[in-house]
């Protein structure tokens, strides 16, 4: 049960990025999306939700592997 609820809190994030890379991709070919009345607001709005979403799925592993012990000695907490 605690697998799935750790696959369903890292599967929001990953759509999030994935929904801001297509919304970058189209902004480069000229598509514009249904909620955006601007290109350049369709890409802005598609950095933050990447970056916003790889974030989390990079501090959530980290977080993971810091309570386990696998990481490098500089990314121990003192």
């Amino acid at each position: 049960m605690v697998r799935l609820l750790a696959l369903l809190i890292l599967l929001i994030p990953g759509i999030m990025a994935a929904y801001g890379i297509k919304w970058m991709r189209d902004t480069v070919f000229g598509i514009m999306s249904s909620p955006f009345p601007f290109l350049w607001l369709q890409f802005l709005a598609g950095l933050v939700f990447f970056i916003v979403g790889l974030g989390f799925i990079g501090g959530f592993i980290l977080h993971r592997d810091r309570k386990r012990g696998k990481v490098q000695q500089r990314f121990q907490k003192k």
